[in-house]
C-alpha cells in the first residue's frame, strides 16, 4: 500500500463518483410499493448487496434507477399463479376414509 496522495484529477473523479443525485433517491417504502413487494424484501436486497443505499437523517433511501432497473437473479413463481401442491395436501379426508380410520382404531383398542 503506497502513501502517495491522489492527484486532482482522481480527486475531482472520486468526487464526482459519490456524487449522489437527491432526485433519485426514494424511500425503501417507496421502492416496495414501485416494485409490488414488501419493505422486508427491498430491506434484503440493500442487506445483500443488490441494492445500494444511503442513509440520510436515520432513513435508508435508495436508488430509484437502481429499483427500477433491478432484474431479480432466477425467475419465481410467477405473480398471482397458486403453487400446485401434493394432493394429499389439497384434499381433507373422505367421510369413508375417516370412518374406516376411526374404526380401525377402535379394533386396535379393543384387542389390548
Amino acid at each position: 500500500m503506497s502513501n502517495k496522495k491522489p492527484t486532482k484529477k482522481q480527486m475531482e473523479q472520486n468526487r464526482r463518483e459519490t456524487e449522489i443525485n437527491m432526485s433519485d433517491m426514494i424511500t425503501q417504502v417507496e421502492a416496495a410499493e414501485m416494485r409490488g413487494v414488501s419493505r422486508a424484501a427491498i430491506t434484503d436486497l440493500v442487506n445483500r448487496g443488490r441494492l445500494r443505499s444511503v442513509e440520510l437523517f436515520g432513513k435508508r433511501l435508495v436508488f430509484r434507477s437502481e429499483v427500477e432497473a433491478f432484474e431479480r437473479e432466477y425467475k419465481g413463481w410467477p405473480k398471482g399463479k397458486a403453487r400446485k401442491s401434493s394432493p394429499a395436501t389439497l384434499k381433507a379426508p373422505t367421510r369413508a376414509a375417516r370412518a374406516s380410520h376411526e374404526g380401525s382404531t377402535k379394533k386396535a383398542k379393543g384387542k389390548k
